[in-house]
């Protein structure tokens, strides 16, 4: 087994991971599992472009099927790994085949929130998680169908936005005062909010749902009861009320858990020859000074490369910044920076709130903590470097787009 890499996992992380193997120069074995039938693919077309049709199904996938022949990766289909030996350094898959190896990277990725509520059983009652949701689910959004969302999260208000585009007429069900105000706060969530109401989405907060209904021949849902008594006539209901890190491998082979698997800055286990990249991997971040677990497709695409270089002993510890994007109708964003647990003493905006072409700032101590660019391009890496260079910000200047932000640092 020397110098072989097992990668559990065959979603972007996974893959990432074995083309930053052969990139680094790694010349050993490389066996890659994947419970699925697809090849490994990246998550954020299923909710975007791909889903609303603006991108064909083959974009979606990371390589073709000849990339990992071509680079000497066993790519294993239909695989689910069920143990980790790491005393043996063995992986046990659901056939009791073991999978050897000298280091193991674990790349299960997250698995949607279930909804605890009567009838959530019933048929057109869809996760969106996988490429096979995404097809479903296109298939199903068209014009005049009754679609109800709920929750009022990144992927719930993407689908929303999808549904409208596709002439469903659609409602949001949100248990917060806002829409993603637990991400952004009051004042920025307000405005996808705006938004999606501006586009005739139903937009509804602070509810709850007590039932989903059935049809009179109980072969689908038909409505939404909320807790306050009150129905929703629905002919799809799409469930997006986030996601769990799939941490029962680590778990039961005695790995540190807690919100995920706990790892280094060089994404180590408490076993040193054991790895976690992507939606699983909580992480000592170097820059933000804690443990960091990020659910976006920029964490899977870029925290690969250090786990290459771990398992080829080098140095180079992951401090990328936090970054997610999102489109909603003519919305276009980018995110960059960590708020966390500490929150933050105020918002600066620069730009047109009327007109949704901004960039906001979040700050603390008077020093920027995380920005969103929203139908303004390339400034991601001047507020980057602002965050990383804890400078204490001119306010006006900070707000004023005829300041650039290069000067502010």
């Amino acid at each position: 087994m020397a110098g072989r890499v097992v990668v559990v996992g065959g979603g972007l992380a996974g893959a990432k991971t074995a083309e930053a193997l052969r990139e680094s120069g790694h010349d050993g074995g490389i066996v890659l599992l994947e419970a699925g039938a697809e090849l490994p693919y990246e998550r954020p077309p299923l909710s975007k472009g791909y889903l609303q049709g603006t991108e064909e199904r083959s974009s979606v996938f990371v390589h073709d099927e000849d990339w990992y022949r071509e680079h000497d990766v066993d790519l294993r289909l239909g695989v689910r790994a069920s143990a980790l030996d790491l005393a043996g350094r063995d992986v046990v898959d659901a056939s009791g085949e073991r999978h050897g190896f000298e280091h193991l990277v674990l790349a299960t990725g997250s698995a949607p929130r279930t909804l605890d509520v009567p009838g959530a059983e019933l048929h057109g009652v869809v996760y969106l998680r996988t490429l096979g949701d995404s097809d479903a689910l296109r298939a199903e959004l068209a014009a005049g169908r009754r679609v109800v969302v709920i929750g009022g999260g990144w992927i719930g208000l993407e689908v929303a936005a999808a549904a409208r585009t596709a002439g469903c007429s659609t409602t949001v069900l949100v248990r917060d005062a806002l829409p993603l105000r637990g991400v952004l706060g009051a004042r920025m969530a307000q405005h996808f909010a705006d938004l999606h109401r501006a586009h005739g989405v139903d937009m509804r907060v602070q509810v709850d749902v007590a039932r989903l209904l059935a049809s009179a021949d109980g072969a689908r849902v038909a409505a939404v009861e909320l807790t306050d008594g009150s129905r929703i006539e629905a002919d799809l209901v799409v469930v997006g009320i986030g996601a769990a890190p799939r941490v029962e491998l680590a778990r039961a082979a005695g790995l540190a858990v807690d919100d995920g698997v706990l790892v280094d800055a060089s994404l180590r286990t408490a076993d040193p020859r054991v790895l976690a990249v992507g939606d699983i991997a909580r992480a000592a971040h170097p820059f933000l000074g804690t443990h960091v677990r990020v659910e976006h497709w920029a964490t899977a695409l870029n925290q690969p490369a250090t786990a290459a270089a771990t398992i080829l002993g080098r140095d180079a510890p992951y401090d990328e910044l936090p970054y997610f994007f999102t489109d909603q109708f003519d919305l276009g964003m980018e995110y960059v920076g960590w708020v966390g647990p500490a929150g933050f003493d105020e918002v600066v905006v620069r730009g047109d709130e009327s007109t949704l072409e901004l960039v906001s700032f979040w700050l603390r101590d008077g020093r920027v903590v995380a920005g969103m660019n929203v139908n303004v391009w390339d400034v991601v890496d001047d507020i980057t470097a602002l965050i990383r260079s804890r400078a204490t910000v001119d306010l006006a200047a900070l707000a004023d787009p005829g300041a650039a932000l290069a000067d502010l640092v």
